[in-house]
C-alpha cells in the first residue's frame, strides 16, 4: 500500500516537473518575445530602420491601421502588414 502511494506521489511530481518545464523553457520566452517585439512596434518613428518578415529592409514612415508604409528605396514606397515589421537584427562584425 505505501509503495503504491509513493509511485503515485512520484508520478504526480513528474508531471508538475514536465509542465513546468514546458512553462519556462518554450512558453514564457516566447510570450516575452512577442511582447517585446509589439512594443517595438507601438513605438516606431517615422525614420527607423526596420525589416519585413519577408527580409525587406526600409525606412519606416507611417502607420495606416493594420498597414505600415516602408520606403524601400528614394520615392518608392510599399504597404505591409504592421505584424510582419521586424528589428533589423544586430550584425555581427
Amino acid at each position: 500500500m505505501i509503495l503504491a502511494i509513493s509511485t503515485g506521489i512520484k508520478t504526480v511530481i513528474m508531471i508538475v516537473a514536465m509542465i513546468a518545464v514546458f512553462y519556462f523553457f518554450l512558453i514564457r520566452p516566447q510570450s516575452q518575445k512577442a511582447k517585446a517585439e509589439e512594443q517595438y512596434r507601438n513605438n516606431l518613428k517615422k525614420g527607423d530602420r526596420v525589416m519585413t518578415a519577408g527580409g525587406i529592409h526600409g525606412t519606416f514612415i507611417a502607420t495606416e491601421g493594420v498597414y505600415t508604409v516602408v520606403e524601400v528605396a528614394q520615392n518608392t514606397t510599399i504597404k505591409v502588414q504592421t505584424s510582419t515589421i521586424n528589428p533589423i537584427p544586430e550584425q555581427k562584425q
